[in-house]
């Protein structure tokens, strides 16, 4: 198989399609993260689809004193490991073709939802996210793109913007890819010194300890379920050594009104320590958030909810996130 490397939008329209196409949209400097999305977009578009990968960096999404100049650049290694993934076509467009006319006067603007975490971080970031997605969608017309979740509140917008807007193609996530420490994979990763890279996997740890703290709650609020409610059973259940059994599982229970706080909690005692390391993780937020609007969820929150993190470690800035479930009182897990 040989991938095509096209640079402008009148090669890109040029070329024959053939059945479903599926786009996945990066910077370059690609790594094992974005192999895994150009292998999840060849099975979306099937034996007889195309898959095409676009390689650009966006300057409307950098802002004052971010790493634009200094973001990897590396088009012939890019292009080898999008073919080895399965990519049928790699769009590396320059700056003047994606932006004819200089930066765009009319852009697409991601409302609310865009001044919250990363937003309020990066003011601006996501309308220029949207802004050259929704260029990209134009140009590559695609049914089917795909996003990774580890830029969970990108994905989130973007959904959003398909949805408002009417694009008519389907968006799909893909799971964050971890290295072997447990670090997610990022082309800033690279920046990385060894002792940053140990004071990084905090933001790791942090998360893997809300989760856990999550699945022991959600393990014993389902033990709850189990314990009789009434005196009588429980007495008789105290009576076959069940007492304590019965007595912490109704405890937990009561205690489920307050799960998120737990969750925010566990994660929190771990970021608290990178402060100490050398170099000293430098906390932006944590934030336990519903993800079809990014806005911090309520004790009492049932449904999808998103543990995001986001921190600098020397001159780099890192995010992460999981996904997490909670349960609605009396169901099970």
């Amino acid at each position: 198989m040989t991938t095509a490397l096209l640079s402008t939008a009148d090669e890109l329209r040029a070329r024959e399609r053939h059945g479903r196409r599926a786009v996945v949209m990066t910077m370059g400097a690609l790594h094992e993260g974005h192999a895994t999305l150009i292998r999840a977009a060849r099975e979306a578009a099937g034996p007889d689809g195309e898959v095409v990968v676009t390689v650009f960096v966006n300057p409307l999404q950098f802002g004052a004193g971010e790493d634009l100049d200094r973001y990897p650049r590396t088009l012939e290694a890019d292009l080898k490991l999008a073919e080895q993934a399965g990519a049928d076509a790699v769009f590396a467009p320059s700056v003047d073709e994606v932006y004819p006319g200089g930066r765009p006067q009319v852009r697409v603007t991601a409302g609310p939802m865009g001044d919250l975490l990363e937003g309020a971080s990066r003011p601006g970031h996501f309308d220029g996210v949207l802004t050259v997605v929704a260029k990209l969608l134009h140009l590559t017309r695609p049914d089917v793109a795909l996003f990774g979740q580890k830029d969970a509140q990108q994905l989130a917008v973007i959904r959003r913007m398909v949805r408002d807007l009417n694009f008519g193609i389907e968006i799909i996530g893909v799971p964050t890819v971890r290295e072997a420490d447990g670090l997610a994979l990022s082309s800033r990763n690279r920046y990385l010194s060894a002792d940053e890279r140990r004071t990084a996997l905090t933001l790791s740890r942090a998360l893997f300890a809300g989760r856990d703290r999550h699945a022991a709650q959600e393990a014993l609020r389902a033990r709850a379920l189990e314990v009789p409610s009434t005196r009588a059973r429980a007495e008789a259940l105290s009576a076959i050594g069940e007492s304590r059994a019965a007595a912490d599982a109704h405890a937990v229970a009561k205690a489920v009104p307050n799960a998120a706080a737990a969750v925010r909690a566990a994660a929190r005692a771990v970021l608290d320590e990178g402060v100490h390391f050398d170099p000293p993780l430098e906390l932006d937020y944590l934030a336990l958030v519903d993800p079809a609007d990014f806005t911090e969820i309520d004790d009492d929150f049932t449904g999808e909810a998103v543990l995001a993190v986001a921190a600098r470690v020397g001159t780099t800035r890192l995010i992460d996130n999981i996904p997490l479930t909670f349960a609605a009182p009396g169901a099970a897990s």
